[in-house]
């Protein structure tokens, strides 16, 4: 009998269940559903989840969206947090207090404000120690939770409470991050970047990936944001195709040190294409900004071969 993936999941039961607060159109809630249905059912998960939408809309006492064991902990120590209950499995099993094959998985999950910026230290410091946990960071390009202040995560030129699109400044005016890159630098057994599209395979297998590779892995979601972004709610999974589609969000990921391009748009769309359905960028279609676009498009087609030029070293 074939394996079907989408049979396989399918026939798994949700373990964030819905009744959750999220807004409608969010792009986090999918993003830990499947991250959580590729827990083997038997396997037991203890989720740490930093301050921000996803805390706050998903573990309102006495209610709770998780079916497995939760922690809220503070914005900035989420990755620490998840280290130290990893820390004392491991004690509990050395002392005889818990069988050796019992199976528990450590996962996290933070915004790009508890992760990119305020959680980085501890993020960082966890995946050096070699906690083994996955670190998931649901990247929706602000603070959205506090009222959609520019983070780190914020792409150039985008329209936030903080980095205001005016006659002087044309929104942020620096570049986004790339913390993808950034946790590749901490030689980790496995780093992905991924989305949900595509039927959410791509997803699915990266979080299986991460998973159950022994160490400490890290997976960075990009998860748009209705409120913040500007766009439909019933526009998610376009957006998501779009961000792709463009490159401006490619789908990789980085196996003990080797970058794979999992998927390479047949016709690259141009950016455009991603920025155009957004507020947040409606300013950068004003007559005489065009040269806006023109630089976002310069930088998103720079990262882009850059990966690609990676790759091809790998493969070298």
């Amino acid at each position: 009998m074939a394996y079907n993936l989408k049979q396989v999941v399918a026939e798994k039961p949700s373990r964030f269940t819905s009744g959750h607060r999220m807004c409608a159109g969010c792009g986090a809630p999918p993003v830990a559903r499947h991250i959580l249905r590729a827990l083997k059912p038997e396997d037991h998960a203890v989720v740490s989840c930093a301050t921000g939408c996803m805390e706050v809309s998903t573990f309102i006492y006495p209610y709770t969206s998780w079916t497995d064991s939760f922690i809220h902990t503070a914005f900035e120590n989420a990755a620490a947090n998840i280290a130290g209950v990893e820390a004392a499995y491991v004690s509990l099993k050395r002392q005889g207090k818990l069988p050796q094959d019992h199976e528990t998985k450590f996962i996290v999950f933070g915004g790009d404000g508890g992760t990119y910026d305020i959680g980085l230290q501890s993020l960082s410091g966890a995946m050096e120690r070699g906690h083994d946990m996955v670190y998931v960071c649901y990247d929706n390009g602000a603070y959205m939770n506090t009222g959609i202040q520019r983070s780190s995560a914020t792409p150039k030129f985008a329209d936030t409470t903080t980095s205001p699109a005016g006659t002087k400044i044309p929104g942020k005016m620096q570049p986004r991050k790339d913390l993808t890159k950034v946790l590749a630098g901490h030689h980790l057994p496995y780093v992905g970047q991924t989305i949900a599209y595509m039927n959410f395979k791509d997803l699915y297998e990266k979080a299986e990936k991460a998973i159950y590779t022994k160490g400490p892995c890290f997976l960075n979601v990009l998860s748009p944001c209705p409120r913040g972004w500007g766009y439909p709610t019933d526009d998610l999974m376009l957006i998501n195709k779009l961000a792709v589609e463009t490159c401006y969000w490619p789908l990789y990921e980085i196996i003990d040190g080797k970058y794979v391009v999992n998927y390479k748009p047949k016709n690259k769309l141009p950016i455009e294409e991603f920025l155009k359905p957004q507020k947040r960028f409606k300013h950068m279609f004003k007559p005489g900004n065009e040269w806006m676009i023109e630089e976002f498009q310069k930088e998103v087609d720079t990262r882009w071969q850059e990966l690609l030029d990676l790759e091809e070293m790998g493969n070298k």
